[in-house]
């Protein structure tokens, strides 16, 4: 799946991977390939990108935002973010 993550002055992050958590308002939720659609307000936290199956991971400090979940693309809309070693 296609995953874009964007913030008001960039666009961080553009590519495929296999799978995303988020920190949803609610909690962290889990996002993979072919996920049905979902629009969601998250909460500043940490989200993990999983690039692929073999466990390479990056993670990302984001501010609160929204996540929309639509035709296997994942567009994830924040005030910031920058990505944590």
């Amino acid at each position: 799946m296609n995953l874009e993550i964007l913030t008001p002055e960039r666009k961080l992050f553009s590519g495929d991977v296999y799978g995303v958590q988020l920190p949803g308002i609610s909690g962290l939720f889990e996002v993979l390939d072919k996920h049905a659609p979902l629009v969601s307000a998250l909460k500043a936290g940490k989200m993990k990108v999983l690039k692929d199956k073999s466990n390479h991971v990056v993670y990302y400090n984001i501010q609160g935002g929204f996540v929309e979940v639509l035709n296997n693309k994942v567009t994830v809309l924040v005030e910031g973010a920058e990505e944590a070693n």
